[in-house]
């Protein structure tokens, strides 16, 4: 399984529930794309996402050819649940993400959107393949129940240059949560959700420096350090959502070479 991935243990909570109702995510069958149904709080990131173009998401764009082509469910929870499964509660916005394993050779330890390469029968790029490889990819790293996820849009590829990935982002709500957990856990150290309202804190958010020059926007989630990829996308859908609020960005988190 190849990732799309660019730290602190600390235990998350785990989502269960049951996952009934309409299909509106398979990772084998037709996909259905729609935003008709979801909650008041959702509807600005289905509105940005409409409206946003690649130069919005990146500076790196696609090539016109080549590239190993990727894709990552961004899944929001209502986030409702008490701890111990049961519903009750306002809605909580929250975000899906895995942490991989340390002993992996890339990106050890790093929070990041369940994802990675396309295979072949997740059918056409241009088409339904990023849909089912994000849904297909999730399930076999945290086990969810994609017939329980409602992707409602894509956001334009953005390009990774120093893993060669193009790599779509699927936005998906968590209509109909199912439990959780890391199914290899070779590859995958834990599976945990962050809530918006941690993402959009300024005490959890600074910019990240790295000794070969990057910079980049970085957040501190359930004693995670959240960087690269995963938290470029972030921080550009709680801005175009409107969500963001202001933050310091002289704040600076130097990085290892290694990371």
């Amino acid at each position: 399984m190849s990732h799309v991935h660019h730290v602190h243990e600390a235990p998350g909570r785990s989502v269960t529930g049951s996952a009934t109702g309409s299909v509106t995510g398979s990772a084998t069958g037709p996909v259905t794309v729609t935003d008709q149904g979801l909650p008041d709080w959702l509807r600005p990131v289905a509105e940005a996402a409409a409206t946003v173009r690649a130069r919005q998401l990146s500076r790196f764009l696609p090539p016109k050819e080549g590239g190993r082509q990727s894709a990552v469910l961004v899944l929001f929870g209502d986030g409702n649940r008490r701890e111990d499964g049961t519903e009750g509660g306002e809605p909580r916005p929250e975000l899906l993400l895995t942490e991989r394993a340390s002993s992996l050779r890339s990106h050890a330890g790093q929070p990041c959107f369940p994802g990675g390469s396309l295979d072949p029968e997740d059918g056409d790029p241009e088409g339904e393949g990023p849909l089912r490889a994000a849904l297909r990819e999730a399930e076999e790293e945290t086990g969810l129940d994609p017939s329980g996820v409602q992707i409602f849009a894509r956001l334009p590829r953005v390009y990774i240059p120093v893993s060669d990935f193009v790599v779509t982002p699927v936005l998906g709500w968590w209509k109909e949560p199912s439990p959780v957990a890391p199914v290899d856990p070779a590859e995958t150290a834990r599976v945990f959700t962050v809530p918006v309202a941690d993402l959009t804190d300024p005490a959890n958010r600074a910019t990240v420096v790295h000794p070969s020059g990057y910079r980049g926007p970085c957040f501190f989630a359930r004693g995670a350090l959240v960087w690269g990829f995963t938290a470029g996308i972030i921080d550009r859908v709680l801005h175009f959502s409107g969500w963001e609020r202001p933050w310091d960005t002289e704040r600076h988190v130097p990085l290892d070479r290694h990371a």
